[in-house]
């Protein structure tokens, strides 16, 4: 056995119903007295910032985060001289807060309100003339991340689910992902399991502190998974349609999800084995499709807005993007028809 893990330096909180003080707290160790916040949602933030000295609260905030977007922001923090960031909702929120450290260097201190696991990576994304581009930067890395479940128990249960699903989905591209090593992998199987468990908590009981506190465990642990496996196949395929085609980000993987899982679990029969019994399941596919049953999960790409005409056109950009390391091959048929079966919604497998 040989590999090498580099952990990343983050502060992690779990801080069920104490974010506002856990956040406070984590700001005071910044140093911190002119706070950038970013929010979509100020209602939902301010709670969340009673004891940060905040000198301005940006709520600009648009999926898959276009450049002119991220410009407008930096130049808030600029005008405000602003000497740290907290941001306060989901991946796009945490997304624009990476896209403003990026240029600045700004600490950011991330307080989730879906799974969408942004916040424990130092993967970085910006949109542009219908491109996403996506990098790895240690500045972009928040320094700390207070998780507080009981901001879910407003989160829609579609949208929970979803988000997920999003989280499910950097469980299975760190199973195989460029740099995966043994840790990556076992930090994803414990990932699949609480998802596997928390999420239909969270469907039966929506304002249950358990079934989110367990979705929550779990979307971090695939987040730190991810974070150092590297993007796999089904992120690339998603970054592509998200893109270009200005698809919801989380629906798009649950979508997806189950298609590369066909494709890909068949040359790792080991691997496919390790993920169905974090599933508690005969395969990781039958595992997953249960899941998305129970769950009431998105089905087709179709019913995200994509149009029949756009799927052949994504496939060269995602060919284009696709990881040598993939354990299938990649070929133009294999992406036009796992496009074509995710379009329509068809049974994967």
């Amino acid at each position: 056995m040989q590999f090498t893990h580099d952990w990343l330096p983050q502060r992690v909180r779990f801080a069920s119903g104490g974010a506002a003080e856990a956040v406070a707290e984590e700001v005071r160790r910044l140093g911190a007295a002119r706070v950038m916040a970013i929010a979509a949602e100020a209602t939902r933030a301010e709670p969340v910032l009673t004891g940060v000295p905040v000198a301005v609260l940006h709520t600009d905030v648009v999926m898959h985060v276009p450049l002119e977007v991220a410009e407008r922001a930096r130049a808030v923090a600029a005008d405000h001289d602003a000497d740290a960031l907290v941001c306060v909702g989901g991946g796009s929120t945490t997304g624009l807060a990476k896209a403003v450290a990026l240029n600045t260097g700004l600490p950011i201190v991330a307080v989730p309100t879906t799974y969408a696991g942004s916040e424990a990576t130092d993967v970085w994304g910006l949109t542009d003339d219908g491109r996403k581009t996506t990098g790895v930067d240690r500045v972009v890395l928040p320094r700390a991340v207070v998780y507080d479940a009981s901001l879910m128990l407003g989160l829609p249960v579609p949208t929970s689910v979803a988000s997920g699903l999003n989280a499910l989905a950097h469980c299975v591209d760190s199973m195989w992902g460029p740099r995966t090593d043994p840790i990556d992998q076992s930090l994803a199987l414990e990932g699949i399991r609480a998802l596997r468990t928390g999420l239909p908590g969270v469907v039966e009981d929506p304002m249950e502190l358990a079934g989110r506190e367990q979705t929550l465990y779990g979307a971090y642990l695939s987040a730190l998974a991810f974070a150092s496996a590297g993007s796999g196949l089904h992120h690339k395929i998603c970054h592509v349609l998200g893109g270009m085609f200005n698809l919801p980000h989380a629906e798009t993987h649950a979508v997806v999800l189950p298609y590369v899982l066909a494709l890909n679990a068949p040359a790792v029969p080991v691997l496919d084995q390790r993920m169905a019994e974090a599933f508690a399941a005969d395969s990781a596919l039958a595992g997953l499709l249960a899941l998305r049953d129970e769950t009431g999960a998105p089905r087709s790409l179709r019913d995200l807005g994509l149009s029949e005409d756009d799927v052949p056109k994504a496939v060269q950009p995602i060919l284009d993007a696709s990881p040598e390391s993939n354990p299938t091959p990649v070929t133009a048929e294999s992406i036009a028809a796992l496009l074509r079966a995710a379009w329509e919604g068809k049974e994967p497998g």
